[in-house]
């Protein structure tokens, strides 16, 4: 199979040809692997590449044969390394797979390499010192979002059609977002972090992918839910299969739009322009689209504040952890500026501050789950403005301490991270593009606990309605195999 044929099916297209007998999973890989040399020295998106030996019968499982990456941290697989982007973990390798590596195993996917991620993904940009840049194929000197940006721009470029990503504060969505693609972060518990961990961040952070369809997030992630032993959150079961979501009619939805983040900060022109546009088309569609009232339960400087201690909390225990395993040092030649500040930040959280923390947790989850006795599904840009050049988000990284950190990432992607502390599905649809630059604009939909179904359907409708796909990225131009 030519790159020019494989990039322009989705992952279920691929899974049916190889179920056919059409093309065997070598010729996918293959296709994947030129894919990768002819586009990864611009973008920077895939830091390693192996050998596979997973090599799927035809139609022994939904996505046999479909090539794939993980990420560099959040899932384990035998004999591999994970370094989660840092010098501290450099050189890791995992001894054996974690429940998620043994989904993906029997969904049929051929795991081939791994993408990049910030260190530690404690960035919403994908810059880490380790592995240098990731760029957005839409345009090479901006960011392609953090801290899944591998994983999105490997996508979006045609490396493969879905790939593996997580999400703590919007690591899901803020490149799909940057990058034009696909992202839904389930509902807490809805896919297992066994058995390493019982959460991440203390429930903050999910498994999931970014995808050019949706229908291949849908079959992801019906192939990755459900809990393992000892899981302390539980999802309640789908009704039916998300793949069969997708195609159903999502009915008239009450949506409240709220147009401006918490925290003072406002949605750019081009933006507000895309929202404009969305709502139009919701409308359009049958459904009630109004302006919402959406509270957080606490003011920003206190949801800030609770954020930064239980984040560098999390973020101090990981690293002492990783240090003592490696035997390196914790400072400047292991860590870059913003993690060793929030490192140290994190050791001074006291006992009862983290507690504290978790209570402010509690009461934003209570407020947000108040909008959804009002509405279905409520919608806000994804971010509030463009993806941003590279290298904006380090301007001045150095004096921050954990707390300023904490406070340029909540102010750079202000709409994604309560969905995370409210434990509810939310999802990143590329909806529109900007009309003077040419980049994508995501919009965010957020439904209530367990309702992942509900996105999928309004997602799907969308999908159908409007043509965000058939638009390519700068970096298929010129000797690119798929121009």
């Amino acid at each position: 199979m030519q790159v020019a044929e494989y990039v322009s099916f989705d992952a279920v297209g691929l899974a049916e040809l190889v179920a056919r007998g059409e093309v065997a999973p070598a010729e996918l890989e293959a296709a994947a692997r030129e894919a990768t040399r002819a586009v990864n020295p611009r973008i920077n998106a895939v830091v390693e590449t192996w050998p596979t030996d997973d090599r799927p019968a035809p139609g022994s499982a939904p996505l046999a044969g479909v090539p794939f990456l993980i990420k560099d941290i959040g899932v384990a697989m035998a004999g591999r390394r994970m370094e989660l982007g840092s010098r501290l973990a450099e050189g890791h390798v995992a001894g054996a797979d974690s429940s998620l590596m043994r989904r993906f195993r029997r969904a049929g996917l051929v795991t081939f390499g791994r993408s990049a991620t910030p260190e530690m993904a404690y960035s919403n940009t994908t810059e880490p010192v380790l592995y240098g840049a990731t760029r957005n194929p839409w345009d090479l000197a901006r960011s392609a979002g953090g801290s899944s940006g591998g994983a999105g721009a490997a996508v979006a470029a045609g490396v493969v059609p879905l790939a593996h990503a997580t999400d703590a504060a919007g690591s899901i969505r803020i490149p799909a977002a940057c990058n034009g693609l696909f992202g839904l972060k389930p509902t807490r518990g809805r896919v297992s972090m066994g058995p390493g961990f019982d959460e991440v961040f203390n429930g903050l952070a999910v498994q999931g992918s970014v995808s050019r369809t949706v229908r291949d997030s849908a079959v992801l992630l019906d192939q990755i839910r459900g809990p393992e032993p000892g899981d302390p959150y539980y999802a309640p079961e789908p009704s039916r299969p998300y793949a069969e979501e997708v195609t159903r009619h999502p009915g008239a939805l009450r949506i409240g739009v709220l147009a401006q983040p918490w925290g003072g900060h406002r949605t750019t022109a081009p933006v507000t322009d895309a929202l404009s546009r969305t709502v139009r088309l919701l409308e359009s569609l049958g459904h009630q689209v109004e302006e919402a009232e959406v509270g957080l339960g606490v003011d920003w400087e206190e949801f800030l504040l609770a954020g930064a201690r239980q984040w560098s909390a999390n973020l101090a225990a990981s690293i002492d952890e990783l240090a003592a395993v490696s035997g390196r040092p914790i400072d400047s030649s292991t860590l870059e500026p913003p993690i060793l500040a929030g490192y140290h930040y994190g050791q001074q959280v006291s006992g009862a501050q983290f507690v504290t923390a978790l209570e402010v947790r509690n009461r934003v989850a209570r407020s947000l789950a108040r909008s959804f006795d009002a509405y279905d599904v409520l919608l806000t840009p994804t971010l509030p403005e463009l993806p941003v050049p590279l290298g904006t988000h380090a301007e001045g990284a150095e004096a921050l301490d954990g707390l300023g950190w904490l406070r340029r990432l909540f102010d750079i992607s202000p709409f994604t991270v309560a969905f995370n502390v409210a434990g509810t599905p939310a999802m990143s649809v590329p909806l529109a593009a900007d009309a003077g630059t040419g980049l994508p604009v995501g919009m965010q939909f957020a439904a209530g606990y367990g309702l992942e179904g509900r996105l999928f359907r309004l997602a799907g409708q969308l999908e159908q309605a409007s043509p965000w796909s058939g638009r390519t990225p700068a970096v298929w131009a010129g000797d690119h195999p798929a121009h």
